[in-house]
């Protein structure tokens, strides 16, 4: 097996990490899924399956959409950081390191309806913001041992899975709308864009550290609900207090009731090209029925 078309993923049976896999292969690599049971090996048994890999890309994490309860804070939290610093300690003890490291961060990080680009930024300051500064440190201790890049996403726009999965039915019967005032950021990127975008940061040997993915158009909630109706041809006019949403999922309702506004400044710059720029197109190509 050529080991430098070898890519190791964690959270690979997850929609990101499915679709990841899968393109990657078409493009040449061989796929080595990291599992529950690959994490739970000791660092010097995890660094001889890492050892001499051309990449390790890290997906792993609870899903941020859930009621927060005490429990459910401290797996947030370890699915992220824990796994990482795993990672991280089996690459310091291989004696032929993976070539890139590719971590996954979100957007999460930035303060609730500001604008963000990787140079200028404000931080949110809750259990969110918390979990991706402590993720994001813990991924970039591996800059001094190989080329590391992190990805702060946005909200992964696809076919058959994602956000959509769960809007697109409830938006389809015409009782779909804004998420509390509807004023807060809603970055998004298509899922092809996300893909294309792994593959050339796993391929152009200069990128390196913290990269925002998401689709250059910056929205607010009530725009991308009245983009997707507007798509769909359907109303979207029930409004979906903050209050119900905070009374489901407690702490975690800021999931869906913030969001900052934010540009993928760095990936323009290095030259990368987005199919999808603006939300209209992406959602007509995820909604069209299948060829």
């Amino acid at each position: 097996m050529d080991l430098m078309k070898k890519i190791a993923i964690t959270g690979a049976t997850g929609f990101i990490g499915t679709h990841l896999s899968d393109y990657l292969r078409q493009n040449g690599y061989t796929i080595d899924q990291l599992d529950r049971s690959a994490l739970s090996l000791s660092d010097r048994d995890l660094s001889e399956r890492l050892n001499g890999i051309y990449a390790v890309i890290n997906l792993a994490g609870a899903p941020i959409i859930h009621r927060w309860t005490p429990e459910y804070k401290e797996e947030l939290y370890t699915s992220r950081i824990g796994t990482t610093q795993k990672i991280a300690n089996a690459i310091r003890v291989a004696s032929t390191k993976p070539e890139v490291f590719i971590s996954n961060s979100a957007i999460g990080i930035y303060k609730n309806k500001t604008h963000n680009t990787e140079r200028a930024a404000q931080y949110d300051s809750g259990y969110l913001g918390k979990i991706c500064k402590d993720w994001e440190a813990s991924a970039l201790t591996m800059l001094k041992f190989t080329r590391t890049a992190i990805f702060r996403l946005g909200v992964v726009l696809g076919r058959d899975g994602g956000a959509l999965q769960k809007l697109l039915p409830v938006f389809k019967r015409g009782v779909g709308g804004p998420v509390g005032d509807g004023q807060q950021g809603f970055p998004w990127i298509h899922l092809d864009d996300l893909l294309s975008a792994y593959l050339f940061v796993l391929e152009y040997p200069e990128a390196e550290g913290i990269y925002n993915l998401v689709a250059p158009e910056a929205i607010t909630n009530n725009q991308f609900t009245k983009t997707l109706a507007a798509v769909l041809k359907r109303p979207a006019v029930i409004r979906v207090p903050q209050f119900a949403l905070k009374m489901r999922y407690g702490q975690g309702s800021v999931a869906l009731t913030e969001g900052a506004f934010v540009e993928p400044l760095r990936l323009k710059e290095s030259g990368f090209i987005f199919h999808y720029e603006k939300l209209a197109d992406a959602l007509r190509q995820i909604v069209q029925p299948k060829q």
